[in-house]
């Protein structure tokens, strides 16, 4: 498959004015987890040009049940394991990868995409996050995640919009603190929401 059979597959599916747009596209998708990995992964499938992989963790049996790694994968960072995959799906995408934990000092490192995907696990994380490109980037668009535990109706599962360029996927309630569970087809179904509305954003649809 030649990189232009691929994009002109793509073309053709999304229409040629809309693929440019999503090829042309930089996200950062913070956190390889159960979110991050299915994000990148349909980003990847829709063309999204240049993806940057950010996550300090490595690959572990307890992530299999719900993220998108295999076995054969156990022990790799994160990042490069999910280049893999991506690459393998769609091998003309530009994946970009930093096995670092992302935190205060070093935001930095996602100014060159205008959108970011916040995916971590912990609270505090997705605050430091959020109120830091908020403060510190506010030219760029954040999609959030919150609330996606337990075996719960996946109707609770919907997207806001909280600011201009804040939007927050999830029931906004759950929490493994008390559900005590997470399973694939829950936090997929919040990755997909989150994925959705990066596509949107792109597109130039910026409304809920």
């Amino acid at each position: 498959m030649t990189e232009q059979e691929w994009y002109s597959t793509l073309a053709q599916r999304h229409g040629a004015d809309l693929q440019q747009k999503i090829s042309s596209a930089c996200v950062a998708v913070c956190g390889l987890g159960g979110l991050g990995s299915n994000v990148a992964i349909s980003l990847a499938r829709a063309g999204v040009g240049t993806l940057h992989l950010i996550d300090f963790d490595k690959v572990d049996i307890s992530n299999l049940h719900r993220q998108q790694y295999a076995v054969s994968q156990l022990g790799m960072y994160k990042t490069e394991a999910m280049k893999q995959t991506l690459l393998e799906i769609a091998p003309y995408c530009n994946v970009k990868t930093h096995s670092v934990k992302l935190a205060e000092d070093n935001l930095s490192l996602l100014a060159d995409c205008d959108i970011v995907c916040e995916c971590f696990d912990h609270a505090e994380c997705k605050a430091m996050l959020v109120n830091g490109i908020s403060e510190n980037a506010p030219e760029k668009y954040i999609v959030a995640a919150s609330g996606m535990s337990g075996l719960h109706s996946g109707n609770t599962i919907i997207t806001k919009k909280l600011g201009k360029k804040l939007y927050i996927c999830g029931d906004g309630i759950s929490d493994i603190s008390d559900d005590g569970t997470l399973f694939a087809p829950r936090v997929m179904l919040c990755a997909a929401h989150q994925a959705n509305t990066i596509l949107r954003m792109i597109a130039g649809e910026l409304e809920v």
